[in-house]
């Protein structure tokens, strides 16, 4: 597909996952780089993502938001970059790439957020406990050498970047297996490309804070 990628972006936001996927489809992309409660509440960018909120993808004409949906559609964009699995074999990089939009992050932010679930009320909530979300997650990743088994796919980019900063900002356990696991992955070309291209973005913003 020829038709040019802009990423919307923050280099301080999830736009981060984003930028790694796009990094890891090795194909030429377009940054624009918003601020917070400025450029991105501005009604031009409210025309692209109502909600004005970053990351957007756009390619060519269509629109995709939500981090979870950017990586799985750039999985499928571009098939040549291997990061989903056949059709017939999807169920597990399904699975994770929804757990990862649902029970994870709603988890991880309630609990970085106080909010706490009574134990009678459990049963409200998609994820159930933190501890249940955590045990679950490990239990995956002492299974599989990925997230969806044995090989490294986009539901990796997206679940590895929770754990990610989970562990940077303690609001994931620092369990061995979510160190190791997290420890592949940031040794990744993609990876470590997408996190310079941020820092330096970081950097320029900070010159002209």
């Amino acid at each position: 597909m020829t038709d040019e990628l802009v990423l919307y972006t923050n280099p301080m936001s999830r736009g981060r996952i984003a930028r790694w996927m796009l990094e890891e489809i090795g194909v030429p992309y377009r940054a624009e780089i918003l601020q917070f409660g400025s450029s991105m509440k501005d009604e031009a960018y409210r025309a692209i993502n109502p909600m004005g909120k970053v990351p957007t993808v756009a390619h060519g004409k269509t629109i995709v938001t939500e981090c979870a949906a950017i990586c799985a559609y750039l999985a499928d964009a571009f098939p040549a970059a291997g990061l989903a699995p056949p059709p017939t074999a999807r169920a597990n990089y399904y699975r994770w790439m929804f757990f990862g939009a649902g029970p994870l992050e709603a988890a991880v932010v309630n609990r970085v957020l106080g909010v706490e679930v009574p134990p009678d009320r459990e049963r409200m909530v998609g994820y159930g406990s933190f501890t249940d979300v955590m045990n679950t997650l490990e239990l995956a990743l002492r299974t599989n050498a990925y997230i969806a088994g044995d090989s490294f796919t986009a539901a990796d980019v997206y679940v590895g970047s929770q754990i990610g900063w989970g562990l940077q900002f303690g609001s994931i356990e620092k369990r061995s297996v979510f160190e190791q696991y997290f420890g592949r992955l940031s040794l990744r070309s993609a990876y470590l490309a997408a996190a310079e291209k941020d820092d330096l973005a970081i950097a320029e913003m900070q010159k002209t804070a």
